[in-house]
């Protein structure tokens, strides 16, 4: 078999070399991409399971040191809506600060990618490109063969033209599939992210309009009458 597969990728010609490289380019980004979405993955439910209970707890400080520590995601997204209440008790600035924090963590999520489907559709366009090179070859030959050859050089000349169609073929469906799952990947993160920001902002906004309102319920009104003394 695999005197089988070493006789299929010479006899390709020239376009399996680059086709075989961008096979291999492909492969290499798509596991550092699931390596790098598995740890954020983890890393976020991780210390999101340690925040929450912080920030039931109003124990800010607490949730500060988690999102410097850990370097998740979550917790740069729900700091950033900590620092924000700081500033104002308002709920849509609060969601605009935690926005902000998602929106600089896709990219991150996101990186690099979009490279596997290109280097799908790469390797697809050298297997075509191979194959015509091939056949050009194939009907140059032919043109200078024996007659009594012709239609043997050509079946052989053909044959060995496709293999690079097959080959390119064979490295952009795995390539294509491999994008899909990180893709999915990708978005189930994202959409845990901004569970996880809903959750976090409800309970940083109830805390934000009950600090305000303790001030103002303990000052008396102006003008109110005072007790009888006893």
């Amino acid at each position: 078999m695999l005197d089988t597969a070493i006789g299929f990728f010479q006899n390709g010609g020239p376009f399996m070399y680059p086709i075989g490289l961008v096979l291999v380019v492909g492969l290499a980004v798509a596991l550092e991409r699931w390596i790098f979405l598995t740890v954020a993955k983890g890393s976020n439910r991780r210390a999101f399971d340690r925040i929450l209970p912080l920030l039931r707890k109003k124990d800010y400080n607490g949730v500060v040191e988690i999102a410097r520590s850990s370097q998740a995601p979550v917790g740069r997204i729900i700091a950033s809506g900590l620092a924000r209440m700081q500033q104002t008790p308002r709920r849509e600035e609060i969601e605009y600060a935690m926005e902000e924090g998602v929106m600089e963590a896709v990219p991150r999520l996101e990186k690099r990618t979009a490279y596997i489907a290109t280097l799908a559709n790469i390797a697809t366009l050298l297997g075509l490109l191979g194959t015509i090179m091939g056949l050009i070859a194939a009907f140059t030959a032919v043109a200078e063969a024996d007659p009594s050859e012709k239609a043997t050089l050509l079946s052989q000349s053909i044959s060995v033209a496709m293999n690079t169609t097959a080959f390119g073929l064979m490295a952009a469906i795995p390539l294509l599939l491999l994008h899909t799952s990180i893709q999915n990947k990708t978005n189930e993160i994202i959409d845990s992210l901004e569970m996880a920001g809903v959750k976090c902002l409800n309970i940083l906004s109830a805390s934000a309009l009950s600090g305000a309102a303790k001030p103002q319920s303990a000052a008396a009104p102006a003008g109110a009458p005072k007790s009888p003394a006893r």
